[in-house]
């Protein structure tokens, strides 16, 4: 099948352009990418993209697929359909599920439903450690053989620095990415904001952004000793960032990524205990969100991702302190991630090398970019579209947003993966 995708800007982050352009798609695989006023050639499908925006496909790093055990939060199918919704291409699943992906049975079995149930590319994380209790290394080899893309034990710092260390010297040995979330367990143990004066006025359990510093001070040493491929899942705080800035000056293999949440709330959207504003780590001060923000547009921080994290209504109609943490952030990963665009925080090219490009690279998936022989995973999206996001449109099975209500800025118009739209808006 060929497909000729004209009347469009073609965004390009590995370039950094914004420009006219067409491209020729033929089997799911992009074929050329043409000057704007380039025809079609015969025989041809011609998809006009009415001016809009055509982009890589996001690649969402931590998404977080309540199966097994939790099909009740969210199901491939529905986390499928919202990443489509959502301009996410390719989603990278965590292992945090009930029992944790931490077998190469469990893993075939998590691959195999989701290419049965989701229309996007689903790309499996395995568990670093056995049932992410931070005791024994899995089988990381015989994971990685299964199609395992990265270990992690996700927020569930791994505290034994023998374990840890262990695990890194063997995962360096077999060229296996390590995920970690860099936290103090000590300090941030049963916290549920940040602390500061807004903590203190509402009596809420927090945790100082030195955690994450000290833990991320952590890790570095231990990377610096076993020579392991990392990435910090969330660096939220302006205070952890030195530290990062060092550790790649100094050649250590070292990425980091942030949460959209992050970079768009902040500490004081709690208000008057809302949960849904609940996530891990918790919300950070203002000043903390723009030197993160300004960390994304310089590079020091590689990756934006939505850290969809599904809860049901019961997990969060709680107390605050009590309320089960996260929000989904499939759907509204994009119009939330444009916010910086239309704040003039950064541009187009350098958020999507966030979104896309730098997560496909370290992940080392091929998509994340259009260029001849890619997959034509590709997103068509108005930058400039407004609405107010209603949660009960989601597709997703929960609908923990803490965007609901809010007024938006940014619409997906279609979804390709491998040359097939697999969302249209309406």
């Amino acid at each position: 099948m060929t497909q000729f995708f004209t009347n469009l800007r073609l965004l390009d982050p590995q370039a950094g352009t914004l420009e006219p352009a067409a491209v020729l798609v033929r089997n799911g695989v992009i074929a050329e990418v043409l000057a704007g006023d380039a025809t079609a050639p015969n025989g041809a499908e011609v998809m006009d993209c009415s001016g809009h925006i055509l982009a890589p496909g996001i690649v969402d790093i931590g998404v977080k697929v309540c199966e097994p055990g939790e099909r009740h939060k969210e199901s491939y199918r529905s986390a499928g359909l919202a990443a489509a919704a959502g301009g996410v291409t390719t989603m990278v699943t965590r292992p945090d599920t009930d029992p944790a992906i931490d077998s190469p049975e469990t893993l075939e079995f998590v691959t195999r439903r989701a290419n049965e149930a989701a229309p996007v590319n689903v790309v499996p994380m395995a568990a670093l450690t056995k049932g992410r209790e931070g005791r024994e290394m899995t089988e990381i080899g015989f994971l990685m053989d299964a199609g395992a893309a990265a270990f992690t034990d996700c927020d569930r710092v791994v505290t034994d620095t023998k374990v840890f260390s262990r695990a890194l010297t063997y995962a360096r040995s077999l060229g296996a990415l390590v995920i970690a979330h860099p936290q103090d367990p000590g300090l941030s143990k049963g916290a549920a904001v940040t602390s500061g004066k807004f903590a203190s006025l509402r009596g809420l359990p927090a945790v100082s952004p030195m955690a994450e510093r000290m833990g991320l001070d952590r890790d570095i040493a231990l990377i610096e000793m076993t020579g392991a491929r990392y990435h910090a899942d969330q660096i939220t705080t302006a205070r952890a960032l030195p530290a990062l800035e060092r550790a790649k000056r100094n050649g250590l293999d070292i990425t980091a990524g942030v949460g959209i949440h992050h970079l768009t709330l902040n500490a004081l959207d709690v208000a008057d205990y809302r949960t849904f504003f609940k996530v891990k780590p918790p919300l950070r001060d203002e000043e903390d969100r723009i030197a993160v923000v300004e960390a994304v547009a310089s590079g020091l921080i590689d990756i934006i991702c939505s850290m969809h994290t599904p809860q049901d209504e019961e997990s969060k109609r709680l107390p605050f302190e009590e309320a089960a943490s996260g929000a989904v952030g499939l759907e509204t990963l994009l119009p939330a991630a444009l916010r910086l665009v239309h704040a003039e925080m950064m541009d187009l090219p350098t958020l999507w090398r966030a979104l896309s490009l730098n997560p496909a690279k370290r992940l080392g998936l091929p998509g994340g970019r259009i260029a001849v022989g890619a997959p034509a995973d590709m997103v068509l999206f108005n930058p400039d579209a407004p609405f107010v996001l209603d949660r009960a449109t989601l597709r997703s099975k929960s609908r923990n947003t803490p965007f609901d209500g809010m007024r938006m800025q940014g619409k997906v118009v279609a979804t390709y993966v491998a040359g097939s739209c697999v969302y249209e808006a309406n």
